[in-house]
């Protein structure tokens, strides 16, 4: 199954200890989404950012390389939703105002829970 994965998602394994492939793996995930936005974020953050927030950005940069980026433009949650929309894919996100766009959209959502493992509704 496909997932989109947005910034907050990519910083989870150092902001949160979860191994976030891992745990999509045994909620039978397979092929993991990151909207070029996300990247942008990602990289400004890794550049600009401070502290864990940086440090966090430049491990989720590492991490791409399990991914397949995507070219968006615009709004990255907007990009975000019509990719899960639009390619049938589940969301991994801790944002709760995109989670509750998506959610009203009909789109999976996968979120850290308790900072140690994944969850996914509906």
């Amino acid at each position: 199954m496909k997932i989109v994965l947005d910034t907050n998602a990519l910083m989870a394994p150092v902001q949160s200890g979860v191994d976030i492939f891992s745990e999509l793996t045994t909620l039978d995930f397979d092929e993991f989404i990151v909207p070029s936005g996300v990247v942008r974020e990602l990289e400004w953050i890794a550049s600009s950012g401070r502290g864990a927030d940086q440090n966090a950005a430049r491990v989720a940069l590492a991490l791409l390389d399990r991914c397949r980026i995507v070219e968006t433009d615009g709004n990255v949650d907007d990009a975000i939703l019509g990719l899960a929309t639009g390619t049938d894919a589940a969301v991994l996100t801790n944002d709760a105002e995109l989670k509750e766009r998506l959610l009203d959209n009909g789109v999976s959502v996968v979120y850290v829970r308790q900072r140690s493992y994944l969850v996914k509704v509906p």
